[in-house]
């Protein structure tokens, strides 16, 4: 008989961030979790965590347990993506974006967990993949480090191996500001290094554009996030203007929020978020992605994002920040600017015990 989920387990964890990342005005010096422990008849559990960034960890843990585990319990882990439907029906109402889609993907991770050990394999086999190493950026050229300080944390990732970085722009500096900044850092790392620019939705469009094509001289690899999330017209519009990629996702929600980009393709990376629909909408996102010719980078959480992108046949770039090296007990390490997923059955990940028992 197969297992069947028995108890729902969450707590939140609060650990000092190795390097308080300077993304804006005031910088949090913690980094918050909600961890999510899905345990079942036959002895295991899964692992599933969020890390939102910006606050809600009571209200996601609230929705775990009042919304979604009355939808788990009982349920034949190994169906996943039939928990994944579940939980998206029980909560359509309520939900469709935002908390309760980001709570379901915290049991979604772990459910993928659960089903990796009853098979006995890492995610990236279970899928059909293969444990080749993937191609890595350094991410973290915090805006709020200013000039040289964006500089130096790039010089060393390219140190370390790391064949492309990426840099921010927009909300704490002006226009000019950025441009010089972006043009300083490709005259530091010369022409063999990939500069990517993340504006974190922080333009207009005719900004976006105008700006832009001053970067353009600068040879960035890509444009990422220029306009808020919602304004698909103006990512076609920039898209069209521009002689460069322009890309994003990672605050969009389920591949039903990036129907646009699919209906219309303009972006030819994809970031998605495994925070806003799971390893199941990941997955599903990768194959409508792949259709239409679109590549996957996604953000953020590269030691789940080595089983998806191992997995999938449209693979770009894992974004790695460094954030969570020591929180692991077997931490999955950058080589030479590349990543391979765990081989350890399910996603092969677990919190040090001190973390989760302090």
């Amino acid at each position: 008989m197969p297992g069947v989920v028995t108890a729902i387990r969450t707590q939140i964890i609060r650990v000092p961030y190795p390097e308080p990342p300077r993304f804006r005005a005031d910088v949090p010096e913690v980094q918050e979790f909600l961890i999510v422990h899905v345990d079942a008849s036959d002895g295991l559990s899964g692992l599933g965590f969020l890390q939102p960034l910006d606050g809600g960890l009571k209200t996601l843990q609230c929705c775990v347990h009042e919304m979604l585990e009355p939808v788990v319990l009982g349920r034949d882990y190994a169906d996943v993506e039939g928990a994944w439907q579940a939980m998206w029906d029980a909560t359509y109402i309520q939900g469709r974006m935002g908390i309760t889609v980001m709570a379901a993907s915290a049991i979604d991770i772990a459910l993928w967990d659960l089903a990796g050990k009853a098979a006995g394999k890492p995610l990236f086999e279970l899928w059909g993949g293969t444990n080749d190493p993937i191609p890595t950026y350094g991410s973290g050229c915090f805006r709020g480090l200013g000039q040289q300080g964006m500089i130096d944390k790039a010089r060393a990732f390219v140190e370390q191996g790391f064949p492309a970085i990426k840099m921010q722009v927009a909300h704490l500096h002006d226009d000019d500001q950025d441009v010089a900044n972006v043009h300083a850092m490709r005259n530091a790392l010369g022409p063999d290094i990939h500069v990517m620019v993340d504006v974190n939705q922080g333009w207009t469009v005719q900004q976006a554009i105008r700006v832009g094509t001053r970067l353009q001289e600068a040879d960035i690899y890509w444009l990422e996030e220029p306009v808020i999330a919602h304004d698909f017209e103006g990512y076609r519009a920039i898209a069209e203007a521009l002689d460069i990629r322009v890309v994003g996702g990672e605050n969009h929600f389920t591949r039903h929020d990036l129907k646009p980009f699919f209906d219309v393709p303009c972006v030819p990376i994809l970031q998605p978020d495994v925070m806003r629909g799971g390893l199941t909408e990941l997955r599903r996102i990768a194959h409508l992605a792949h259709e239409r010719g679109i590549l996957m980078a996604p953000h953020l959480f590269p030691e789940l994002m080595t089983h998806l992108l191992a997995s999938i046949p449209n693979a770009s770039w894992l974004e790695y920040m460094g954030w969570h090296d020591d929180l692991w007990e077997e931490p999955v390490t950058v080589d030479n600017g590349s990543m391979r997923p765990p081989d350890r059955p399910g996603h092969g990940l677990s919190f040090k015990p001190q973390l989760l028992n302090g």
